[in-house]
């Protein structure tokens, strides 16, 4: 192992990882700067910052350059959140991987969505490879999106994850990033239930840090609730500019996550 991703693996052996996901290299400093451990994008960040929609849109090219950017300027490890690879074709999600990895990333984030979770493996064992020949013991982050995106009845979503984590695990994973899940009854099940360090998105409902601690939890994200904030504050400031030339700060709020994505749609073709 490098140093970096020696550190990324060790900073999920115990206590709470906090991410605080960013879109670009000065994100990524701030982050670090105010006492950040490691630093992760979120893919809807990222895209939208290049006014590309999120859902596998943006260029490699400019995946890659914003990537090397933040690493640039780190000197804690980076994760990258690859969506879904941008691709099912498994030649392009191991040139997607090799560019985030040649870039400086010694994590990634990989997810299901829609997609069968037998895909998913396949996507895993061509990370695992490609990381093998860079020399890099990437953190494969794994996202199940059975919770977030609603994909079963209420009823046998946690039976479904669990089915999907120890998949997920046999086939290689480092962490399981279970979006959506918020209630701690299933939190508890979930974390005594998989060997994999559990991953955790920040949204209403869920419980304090502390308490993710104590039912196990090892990492807590931001996703895309930091840009959603900073876009929206910057359009209440633009707006109360254009008007009336004054910057009012009293206002702002955030975007919510379709409203930027929906606006980006205009420049991402």
């Amino acid at each position: 192992m490098t140093t970096l991703d020696s550190t990324f693996h060790s900073l999920h052996q115990n206590g709470l990882l906090v991410l605080a996901n960013v879109a670009d290299a000065g994100g990524a400093r701030i982050v670090e700067h105010l006492g950040g451990k490691a630093v992760a994008t979120s893919s809807a960040a990222m895209a939208w910052s290049h006014g590309y929609q999120d859902g596998n849109k943006l260029p490699l090219d400019l995946l890659s350059i914003t990537v090397e950017s933040m690493a640039r300027v780190l000197s804690v490890p980076l994760t990258v959140d690859i969506e879904g690879g941008y691709s099912d074709d498994l030649d392009q999600v191991g040139q997607v991987i090799n560019a985030v990895i040649s870039a400086g990333a010694v994590g990634i984030n990989i997810e299901d969505g829609l997609g069968s979770p037998e895909l998913l493996v396949r996507k895993i064992d061509v990370a695992r490879r490609i990381a093998k020949q860079a020399g890099v013991e990437l953190f494969i982050n794994v996202r199940t999106d059975v919770y977030l995106k609603n994909l079963f009845p209420a009823e046998q979503r946690l039976e479904e994850l669990l089915k999907r984590a120890a998949l997920y695990a046999s086939a290689g994973a480092d962490g399981l990033f279970a979006a959506g899940v918020v209630d701690s009854n299933e939190i508890e099940t979930l974390c005594r239930g998989t060997k994999l360090p559990v991953n955790l998105l920040s949204r209403d409902g869920l419980p304090s840090p502390d308490e993710l601690k104590r039912l196990g939890v090892r990492r807590l994200s931001a996703g895309s609730s930091i840009a959603e904030f900073l876009h929206g504050a910057m359009g209440t400031l633009v707006r109360s500019f254009l008007d009336n030339g004054e910057l009012d700060i009293h206002a702002l709020k955030a975007y919510t996550y379709g409203e930027l994505n929906a606006l980006m749609a205009a420049k991402s073709e």
